[in-house]
């Protein structure tokens, strides 16, 4: 337990400080702390203990529940009402069409099988948040393609996005360890597990908000009580695998949505808490990624991986072309609507490392080559933004 507390001590030290360098320099920190994991890791200098690498699956999955209510939290039931089908369907195609072409690549490309395929298929299959909802909320201040709402589709849809991408990670993961044995079914049974998610958060929702309006609780116990309760959801979505589908995890963000749309103004200063917490699990992630990333083996995995994430990148924009067909918006804005959803970073780093930690054999080259997706992507996305979001959408006035 006391090397676990220093390696934290140490992590959380070293994370904060090169944050705070790499920020003057508008360089992404989240580059450093996969650095900072490099050096401190086995192959680095090996400074952090193997009973605290051992918690990344654990730590992992708590990071994953804050993103996905931090979700929830920013969804409106009007937003999601005002861009209707296109975001529905940007919450799903992108990352499917991503993730599938992926796992029928794979094996050609980097030798493994279609299940591990999926598994990075899956990893890589999700957009930013950390990224795309800052570079949106810029936009939407600027009045760059608000009148069309191409900013609000945009953020819906990642928010669904993030969910398919970890909720069919998890399938194929189940699949490799035999507790969905049948792929197919898995497939099938894939909204079947979103339906029951939706429905079980919507329960756990209404259930919160009336304990919450009967008891006088202050807003930490809000926010620890709301997210033992992802937590729960996760776990109980774990544990019926093979038994009953049900996405836990869709249901951890739709608890957020409950609340944001019942008491908007409690559901944003939860947001900002949860936004505190994110901190420090977002160094934690990162550095845990980066001390089991294998650079001997990413190196040689560059030429092969650039070609697997950029074929994923393509059919991923061929999801976006397909998504926004029948709406109003022109070539230009399709085009920067698939380059915004280019970067990867955020959940890359929390489930990239979920196969090793699990003994997937190819554990490693999923957390390398999610490592060159986070490195490749993440800046043409940021830059891709900044730079075409003036140039491609209207400024409404």
């Amino acid at each position: 337990m006391d090397q676990i507390a220093i390696n934290l001590g140490i992590i959380i030290v070293l994370g904060i400080l090169c944050t705070k360098i790499l920020s003057k320099y508008e360089i992404p920190g989240f580059i450093g702390l996969m650095g900072i994991g490099v050096l401190l890791g086995p192959f680095g200098f090996n400074i952090l203990h193997g009973s605290f690498l051992d918690l990344s699956q654990e730590l992992s999955t708590i990071a994953i529940v804050i993103i996905l209510i931090r979700a929830g939290l920013g969804i409106s039931q009007d937003s999601i009402r005002k861009v209707g089908r296109p975001a529905i369907a940007m919450g799903f195609l992108p990352s499917i069409f991503e993730g599938m072409s992926i796992a029928i690549i794979s094996p050609f490309i980097l030798g493994i099988s279609f299940i591990e395929g999926g598994m990075l298929g899956f990893v890589l299959g999700a957009v930013a948040p950390a990224i795309l909802v800052p570079s949106m909320l810029s936009l939407m201040k600027q009045g760059l393609g608000t009148k069309k709402s191409i900013p609000t589709i945009l953020l819906a849809g990642a928010s669904a996005d993030d969910v398919v991408a970890i909720t069919i990670f998890s399938s194929f993961l189940g699949v490799y360890f035999g507790t969905n044995a049948n792929i197919a079914w898995t497939i099938i049974g894939i909204p079947i597990s979103l339906i029951l998610g939706i429905l079980v958060g919507f329960i756990s929702g209404i259930i919160l908000l009336n304990i919450f309006k009967k008891w006088n609780f202050s807003l930490t116990e809000k926010l620890l009580i709301i997210l033992a309760v992802g937590l729960l959801l996760n776990g109980v979505g774990q544990g019926l695998e093979g038994i009953i589908p049900i996405s836990g995890l869709l249901g951890v963000m739709v608890v957020g949505f409950m609340i944001y749309n019942r008491t908007p103004k409690t559901a944003t200063k939860l947001s900002n808490k949860f936004k505190n917490i994110w901190f420090l699990a977002e160094i934690v992630v990162f550095v845990m990624l980066g001390a089991q990333l294998n650079i001997s083996l990413a190196l040689s995995l560059i030429i092969p991986g650039l070609i697997v994430i950029s074929f994923g990148l393509l059919f991923r924009s061929f999801g976006v072309y397909i998504s926004l067909l029948g709406t109003d918006l022109n070539l230009k804005e399709k085009i920067f609507s698939m380059v915004a959803y280019f970067p990867k970073a955020t959940v890359q780093a929390t489930i990239g490392a979920i196969p090793l930690a699990m003994g997937v054999a190819s554990g490693e080259i999923i957390v390398a080559i999610a490592a060159i997706g986070i490195i490749f992507s993440a800046p043409i996305g940021a830059i891709g933004i900044r730079i075409l979001g003036p140039k491609l959408l209207t400024k409404d006035i």
